[in-house]
């Protein structure tokens, strides 16, 4: 038998050369050969460099099937062609792959980010994990297995290995084509009834649930769900309002009932009792559960005033909400938008080319003058001028009017002035889902928020939070307590509480990183904290800087950036790291910190 499986392997790989002579043939036969064992090897794995030999081997093409399973096989390079602390892009077959060495290891993962596709080439290569350059997500450098967030995948992961000075790497043709991997998950068994509730379906709830899964928890997961839906990528609600909500869900159907992860849709949890462990729904059911993910979220604040009840007055926070919106608009009419942060500016965006105008109203002298400063917030002022939209800063809505019929036709401003209204978009905040809590053991801080430990863990044991509504751990700011509704920090979140819930002592390491997208513009931001003053480097007019933020004792808490990528992603994991700066130390070279990580 041994002597036969070298002529099954030869016969296997030779079909699926791309060879043109006897050479070419007899080149890979001694190839297959003297590397019979390492065909066997199946797995993600990585190679030591070894020194380099002279070799007459042919950087061909191999493709053969095992467990059903097509795979790829090619020289891609000289292993003097990648150096210490690099990884460069390849192709291989019809596919990219990403090859990395670091301390003296190769290893190979998937090209681009599972989230939305940027060239992780392109992105920051941290201690064990690379960092996407545009929204911060990172994925695991030996294993692809996605660690931060966003996205919802992990990455396909690549063998490697040295052979006579050349990088062979062998990869799952599938695989190649999709870029992407789901972590394999554990099977739902009977014997196991412990129960695992999540309450809460948006980003934080799904990392979480299928988090349960890959590993290792076998009992009953239930995922409750106030709206009508599975969940689904929620950045898009005010960005992209006409999105397809089939097209933009995080998992679908068959995925959720393939892993047994049961999902009560269009119900909301109304009591809490933590001394017997029993939800009550809104449907009138009852769930008992032995332990609890709370990730409610927030829902969007209207003032108290007159004719905020008008039927054309609209919030944005869910798919219906953005549905409902896009619905109203067209040509004629004029769009007056309440609220100066990412929600206000994005649907401002959004809605400029399909009505006839848009005014934006902010209490503050700049749009996002909290989040950026000054500065910035006037040139991205100046930006929505040039764009045809207007403003109104430094004041606010009285009142919205109403004809006999209840249709909006204008607002009040505080100082009197009437504005032509057919819509009014309120984006001034929101508050958190959480008075559900009311009568539990759990404790909820008055502006609804919940404290957590280190592990996510409430002050109920068994009972943990996280997303918009938890009063959580900072990695970044010496894991002071903070609330932040950001959506990878709502997914990082979940996949903590999931690993904690099973057993898995981690450890929450945050560090917030956010985006937007204003014009084509992309703004990025990493970092949390109060700024006291800012430095900007580069070229602020044209859109293109960096901005350093610092507190009142000059340390950098924060930088955010415009055409500058990855520099913010490489701060995200300069802080990560646990590294400090301050601003006397960006007197000579302000970039230098970036070459250390």
């Amino acid at each position: 038998m041994l002597n036969f499986i070298p002529f099954l392997l030869i016969e296997r790989s030779v079909r699926g050369l791309k060879v043109n002579t006897f050479k070419s043939v007899a080149y890979t036969i001694a190839y297959i050969v003297t590397e019979l064992l390492s065909l066997f090897n199946m797995g993600c794995s990585s190679s030591k460099s070894r020194p380099s030999r002279d070799s007459n081997s042919i950087t061909a093409e191999i493709t053969s099937l095992d467990n059903n399973e097509e795979y790829v096989e090619a020289f891609i390079c000289d292993e003097n062609d990648i150096v210490e602390n690099e990884m460069k892009s390849y192709d291989l077959d019809s596919g990219k792959i990403l090859l990395i060495k670091k301390n003296g290891s190769l290893s190979a993962i998937g090209n681009k980010c599972s989230h939305y596709g940027a060239l992780l080439s392109t992105g920051v290569l941290g201690k064990d994990r690379v960092r996407c350059p545009w929204h911060g997500a990172c994925f695991n450098i030996k294993t692809g297995d996605i660690e931060d967030f966003p996205g919802q995948d992990s990455l396909p992961c690549f063998s490697v290995k040295v052979v006579k000075g050349r990088v062979l790497v062998r990869a799952k043709r599938s695989e190649l084509l999709t870029g992407k991997r789901i972590k394999s998950m554990v099977p739902r068994l009977s014997h196991n009834n412990h129960t695992f509730v999540i309450i809460g379906a948006g980003p934080s709830g799904a990392i979480c649930a299928e988090t349960l899964r890959q590993e290792g928890f076998t009992g009953r997961i239930i995922m409750i769900n106030k709206e009508p839906c599975l969940p689904y990528d929620r950045v898009l609600v005010s960005k992209v309002m006409d999105f397809d909500l089939n097209n933009k869900l995080l998992r679908n159907e068959k995925f959720y009932a393939e892993h047994n992860i049961e999902t009560i849709l269009d119900t909301t949890v109304t009591a809490m009792n933590n001394s017997t462990r029993e939800l009550t729904l809104s449907n009138g059911y009852k769930i008992k559960y032995d332990k609890a993910y709370i990730a409610t979220g927030s829902k969007p604040r209207k003032p108290q005033i007159d004719g905020a009840d008008l039927p054309n007055i609209c919030v944005l926070r869910s798919n219906e909400d953005a549905k409902y919106l896009n619905g109203l608009l067209s040509l004629d009419k004029h769009v007056v938008i309440l609220g100066v942060s990412f929600i206000g500016l994005e649907a401002a965006a959004y809605c400029v080319n399909k009505v006839a105008k848009v005014t934006v109203i902010g209490r503050s002298d700049v749009p996002l003058k909290e989040s950026f400063g000054e500065k910035i917030g006037a040139r991205i002022m100046e930006l929505f001028i040039e764009k045809g939209i207007d403003f109104v800063m430094n004041s606010g809505i009285r009142r919205c009017i109403g004809d006999d019929n209840r249709k909006l036709i204008s607002v009040e401003l505080l100082n009197g002035t009437l504005l032509k209204a057919d819509l009014c978009v309120m984006g001034i905040g929101s508050t958190l889902y959480t008075s559900f809590l009311q009568g539990s053991d759990v404790k909820v801080n008055q502006n609804g928020s919940i404290d957590t430990n280190l592990y996510l863990e409430t002050n109920v044991e068994g009972v943990f939070a996280g997303g918009d509504i938890a009063n959580a751990p900072v990695y970044c700011i010496d894991q002071q307590l903070a609330t932040i509704g950001h959506y990878p920090l709502a997914q990082y979140h979940g996949r903590i509480a999931a690993l904690n819930m099973i057993g898995k002592t981690v450890e929450l390491k945050a560090v917030p990183y956010f985006w937007t997208m204003l014009f084509g513009k992309s703004f990025r931001y990493a970092g949390y904290g109060k700024s006291h003053d800012t430095m900007i480097e580069g070229d602020l007019q044209q859109l293109n800087f960096v901005a350093f933020f610092f507190n009142n004792e000059e340390k950098v808490i924060a930088i955010a950036s415009c055409g500058r990528d990855p520099i913010v992603s490489q701060f995200a994991e300069y802080l990560y790291q646990g590294n400090v700066l301050h601003k006397r130390d960006l007197i000579v070279d302000p970039f230098f910190w970036a070459k250390s990580i």
